[in-house]
This record gives C-alpha cells, sequence and structure tokens, in this order.
C-alpha cells in the first residue's frame, strides 16, 4: 500500500524542508496553501516557484508530487487583527506574545487540512511547526497538534497523524536537515526561492535570502544561517 502524506506548505523556508521530508519517505505526497489574507502574501508565489524548482532538480520527488491547492481563508484575516494581516508596526502585545500572533490560525490549518486529506484518501499531515525556534505562539507547541489530532480523529472517525519533523530542532539544523535531504541544491532552493520575512519583502537579498532584516521571522533566519555557515566552515 502507498503511503500518502499532504505537506501544509507555506513556501517557507520551513515547510519547504518538510516537503523535501516528506518526500524522501512517502510514496506519494500533495500540498496544501493557505490564503489569509496576509501581509507577506508573496510567499503564495514562492511556493509554485519552490515546487518548480524542487521537480526540476529532484526528478525522483517530482514523480511523487501530487495536487497542490491554495484554500481562501480571508475571513481568517478579517477577524484576527494583527500585524501579520494589517500594515502595523510589529511588537510585542500585553499578553506576552508578538502582535503577528494570528489566533488560532495553525488549528485552522491543520482542520481544514485534514478535511481535505479525508477526501483525498491521505492518512498522514506535515507541518513545519516547531516549539524550539520560534515566536512563542502557542499554535505552534507541540502539546497543542498532539490534542488537536486526537480530537480530529474523533471528530472525523479517522486515524489521522500529524507529523511535526522540525518541532525539536533550531532554525540551523533545519538548514543541516535540508542539506541531508537535498544538498546543496535544496539549500540554494531554500535561500533563494522560499520566503519568511513577515512583511513579505523581497526587494533586498542578503546572504540567507529575501527579506526586511528586521522582523523576527528575518531574525530568526538571519541567524540560523549564519551558524549553519559558520559550522559549514569548521
Amino acid at each position: 500500500m502507498k503511503r500518502k502524506a499532504l505537506v501544509l506548505f507555506s513556501g517557507g523556508q520551513d515547510s519547504t524542508v518538510c516537503l523535501a521530508w516528506a518526500l524522501s519517505k512517502f510514496d506519494h505526497v500533495e500540498t496544501i496553501g493557505f490564503d489569509y489574507g496576509q501581509r507577506h502574501r508573496i510567499e503564495l508565489e514562492c511556493r509554485l516557484t519552490v515546487l518548480e524548482q524542487l521537480k526540476a532538480q529532484f526528478p525522483e520527488w517530482a514523480a511523487k508530487l501530487g495536487e497542490d491547492r491554495v484554500i481562501d481563508l480571508s475571513w481568517l484575516g478579517q477577524i484576527s487583527d494583527c500585524a501579520l494581516t494589517e500594515e502595523r508596526e510589529i511588537e510585542l502585545s500585553e499578553n506576552g506574545l508578538p502582535n503577528t500572533f494570528v489566533p488560532g490560525r495553525n488549528l485552522v490549518f491543520f482542520l481544514i487540512s485534514s478535511a481535505v486529506a479525508y477526501r483525498r484518501g491521505l492518512s498522514t499531515l506535515v507541518g513545519g511547526m516547531c516549539q524550539t525556534d520560534f515566536s512563542g505562539y502557542p499554535d505552534c507547541r507541540e502539546d497543542t497538534l498532539k490534542a488537536l489530532q486526537v480530537a480530529t480523529n474523533l471528530g472525523m472517525a479517522s486515524s489521522f497523524r500529524f507529523e511535526t519533523p522540525l518541532m525539536w530542532i533550531n532554525k540551523t539544523e533545519t538548514f543541516h536537515l535540508g542539506e541531508q535531504l537535498g544538498g546543496a541544491e535544496l539549500i540554494e532552493i531554500l535561500r533563494r526561492d522560499t520566503h519568511t520575512c513577515y512583511t513579505g519583502d523581497r526587494t533586498l537579498e542578503h546572504p540567507w535570502g529575501f527579506g526586511c532584516d528586521e522582523c523576527p521571522a528575518c531574525d530568526l533566519r538571519q541567524r540560523g544561517w549564519n551558524n549553519y555557515i559558520s559550522q559549514q566552515n569548521q
């Protein structure tokens, strides 16, 4: 029986590594993205570029890649009231979380993905959530996703498995994982073609990729890249 997976694929560094991870382990892999009115919706264009590059440079993966879809979740942006969906300065909120937190975003992503997976006969869902190098979002935590997996399987009378291969590794280790999975070719795709910057800036190219070089996402990516390169040179 073919092992099949659905990857929550945004076009960012983390989800691209997760896609490569899934392609290395499963026989058939489909992808799903979400348009929720994000400021950095340039990532929706980047994800198509990443898919094209993966197919072109990794023929064995191209044979495994199935249907890709983008789901319109514009209503999520309408109710989120945060710096990730509105033009406002990125800062900490009173609750200690950055105001880039979109309440319930990952919960919605997994629930919608589960409904698609149910219809498509895909038993494993793969997401790039991480509790090691992250901005403190509570819906990125392992306990949250374990509980959601249980609730989803109860609610759909199913046996989905939620996989988060990056949960306990930092951004530097994510680059190393990318190298293990796809060598220098995948590292260059991660650096050049993926998008992480919260402001959606792709005008400035840095050694670690494109971004504003100021938002929390750029900071995490830059520090991860610098440590990765430093370890490569040792």
